[in-house]
């Protein structure tokens, strides 16, 4: 059945946040009115009271206003009540959530001793075999009355307790159920919270946050989606918790849960945001604090008198296929505009932060993975041969005077009647008014400034689909920070909403922060979104108390034999929790079993069992030679 209902949020041409539920957790008021809620989670061992109240502490005094830590079994949960009495002893309130798989003993004792519990659906009543069941609607039912008898004294002690909860539906851990009847879908993800959603109403118990994780951002966006127009139609919306999971560390930590987390902010949705990176989890909070800023600013020029219905489907994704201007558009990824217009003078060498690298030796170009396809001049000129694989733009009056019969080089103007093979067009998303040029040579550079670009701009792009309209589209985006974390953070979000929706045959980045840091955003943005692939994806969890060896230094280490595999999606799991469901599309996985031990996964399957640690990164490279996804580095 096509679902043509497309109202997920309350206006997609003007960010209004999404009016849920107040859930009070402890003395924390989350969701209706009140600001978004920034939280983190522990990576000790739960069972060490001292290091987990430590550690808890820095979170909090980073600003984290929820504190989660694991619970695999009774003795941590027990243990919770320890953590908090000495944090309280200390003069911190802050509430802790106890994070729960596969036992719900563990859940039912943490209920009564910490302010929130977060269950999985898709493990806490149920164990994953990968396995494809042909359910009868009269058996289905009866897996659905078994987990209800499972989760329902959960569910009463909460609410005799008064002790909040997290359904936090993952990706990568739908349950066998779910998946034989609705795939591994965002459709699944979001039934699999309904089934426990609709047990807390039955027993009219309502202190619930839900949360859609994933580590593939479209998946995510598209399920946070699903489930707020869910709840809409239903209404009642409680507070979402966003985040990208898995989504590793520095600077592709970074972008991609910006990518997926901004996406839904920019719509209104969400109610308190973890940035899950692969790094001391006070480090998480200032990243998250500093994307949530973002949207505390007013919004500007609110667009009116629009009735128009969404063109694109925000539920799914499919590309928006223009016509093809040399190698825009149509089947082209999405090519990659850096900008020298603020140079004084162009040489090689101010190509080497764009990807391209002159010998003078070899009297040659080498060209790298994150090479952009053109390069942005404005008055400037150059005098030296340029890449094959490089187009150049330069304004409309120095391409008259230089380069008219120069080939690869493009004017960027307003003048359709320029004789050349691609004219760049610049358009403000504020001016509905002009009507747009249908010629086959033009390429529109679409961009605006004000705070509520993201939303002026989906409103041209609507306008202009719905009209028909076919030339490519690159997307300028404008930041004035210096700051590169904060360029990170902001451009994602409003470059990454846009391509998630299925539109952008480019993108251009303006900022006052070094090239090479424009360019790896750029190309960031592109691989978090999957719209182009230009290096090696890591799937890389957070880390917690569960975590069986040290992330940060096996990621680095990993990272340091196979970051030349462009295209290769590897995921390092902490423990088996995280594991084969939690890297849901990964090629190849590396999964803490036991201290010390480690299993390989190709895809979702298991190939080498307890392979020692200090062998397993090279077993790992082993793994994927075996199976023909190694190249060997090659120097520049």
């Amino acid at each position: 059945m096509v679902n043509t209902n497309k109202n997920y949020c309350v206006d997609p041409f003007n960010r209004k946040r999404l009016a849920t539920l107040e859930v009070q957790i402890g003395e924390l008021k989350l969701g209706g009115s009140n600001p978004i809620r920034v939280q983190s989670m522990t990576t000790t061992d739960t069972m060490d009271t001292q290091k987990s109240v430590e550690q808890s502490i820095r979170m909090i005094e980073a600003g984290c206003e929820l504190v989660r830590l694991t619970a695999p079994s009774k003795k941590e949960a027990e243990n919770l009540g320890n953590i908090r009495r000495e944090l309280e002893l200390k003069g911190y309130h802050v509430p802790l959530v106890a994070d729960i798989h596969f036992t719900p003993n563990a859940a039912e004792i943490a209920a009564k001793l910490v302010q929130k519990v977060r269950v999985n659906p898709g493990n806490y009543a149920d164990k994953k075999k990968f396995e494809e069941i042909d359910y009868t609607d009269e058996a289905y039912q009866a897996e659905l009355q078994r987990i209800e008898q499972k989760f329902t004294p959960l569910v009463l002690l909460c609410k005799e307790y008064k002790t909040a909860m997290r359904i936090g539906t993952n990706h990568g851990s739908l349950s066998d159920r779910i998946l034989s009847r609705y795939g591994d879908t965002p459709h699944g993800m979001v039934e699999s919270a309904y089934e426990f959603i609709r047990i807390c109403e039955k027993n009219d118990f309502h202190d619930i946050v839900i949360s859609m994780k994933a580590s593939n951002t479209l998946v995510m966006v598209q399920a946070y989606r699903l489930l707020a127009q869910r709840m809409l139609e239903n209404g009642k919306c409680y507070p979402l918790h966003l985040g990208v999971t898995e989504a590793g560390n520095g600077e592709d930590g970074r972008i991609k849960s910006a990518v997926g987390i901004g996406a839904l902010l920019e719509d209104g949705l969400g109610d308190t945001v973890r940035v899950s990176l692969t790094e001391e989890p006070e480090y998480e909070v200032p990243v998250a604090q500093k994307l949530i800023e973002k949207f505390n600013v007013e919004q500007s020029d609110e667009i009116t008198g629009n009735t128009t219905e969404l063109f694109h489907d925000p539920f799914s994704y499919a590309r928006y296929e223009t016509h093809e201007v040399l190698n825009i558009g149509s089947k082209h990824h999405p090519v990659v505009i850096g900008d020298l217009s603020t140079r004084q003078t162009i040489k090689p060498s101010s190509l080497y932060a764009f990807g391209y690298r002159y010998s003078v030796e070899l009297d040659k170009w080498n060209i790298n993975d994150l090479a952009v396809d053109y390069i942005y001049l404005g008055k400037n000129t150059f005098d030296f041969d340029i890449p094959g694989t490089l187009g150049v733009i330069v304004d409309e009056k120095i391409w008259l005077e230089h380069y008219q019969n120069t080939e690869r080089v493009y004017p960027l103007s307003t003048n359709t009647d320029l004789q050349s093979p691609v004219i760049f067009y610049p358009i403000d998303a504020r001016d509905m008014s002009k009507p747009l040029s249908t010629q086959s040579n033009v390429v529109f550079i679409l961009g605006s400034v004000p705070q509520n670009k993201t939303q002026l701009i989906r409103n041209f792009l609507n306008n202009y689909a719905n009209n028909g309209c076919k030339q490519p589209i690159i997307l300028l985006n404008e930041q004035n920070t210096t700051d590169a974390e904060t360029l990170q953070l902001y451009s994602s979000s409003e470059l990454g909403v846009h391509l998630i929706d299925g539109y952008g045959d480019g993108i251009w980045i303006k900022a006052p922060v070094a090239d090479q840091i424009i360019n790896s955003t750029a190309f960031g943005i592109l691989q978090a979104t999957r719209t182009r692939i230009s290096k090696t994806e890591y799937i890389s969890c957070p880390s917690c108390g569960r975590t069986l060896f040290d992330l940060q230094e096996t990621t680095a280490k990993i990272r340091q034999r196979t970051s030349h595999l462009k295209g290769v999606k590897i995921g390092i799991m902490g423990c088996i929790v995280n594991g084969p469901g939690e890297m849901a599309d990964a090629d190849y996985g590396y999964v803490g079993t036991g201290p010390g031990k480690i299993n390989l996964y190709k895809e979702k399957e298991v190939v080498k069992k307890n392979v020692p640690e200090e062998n397993a990164v090279e077993a790992l490279v082993d793994l994927i030679k075996e199976h023909g996804d190694w190249v060997e580095t090659t120097p520049n």
